[in-house]
């Protein structure tokens, strides 16, 4: 994808942003202790095999980070954007 089109698919993605190497788009979810992380984890991870395009994740006691990035691109795609607003829409 190209820049101008990452800029503007990231600013219709709330909480999202884009990760230091251009590469992958991340958002950091913070709850209050650590089952609700377990769960935000888990709901990421079941979006990723429902969609075929598993994301990245990291958690722990208050917080789950989720990254999306297409590996076999070497960097964004359309899946990345449109995990991330499904994602997003399912903890609305």
């Amino acid at each position: 994808m190209e820049e101008r089109e990452i800029a503007a698919r990231l600013a219709e993605l709330d909480g999202w942003q884009l990760s230091p190497d251009g590469k992958a788009i991340a958002r950091r979810f913070e709850f209050k202790g650590f089952a609700k992380a377990v769960e935000m984890a888990n709901l990421a991870a079941w979006l990723g095999n429902k969609r075929n395009h598993h994301p990245d994740v990291r958690f722990g006691w208050g917080y789950c980070e989720v990254a999306f990035t297409t590996h076999d691109a070497g960097g964004l795609t359309e899946a990345d954007f449109v995990s991330a607003a499904r994602l997003n829409e399912l903890v609305a």
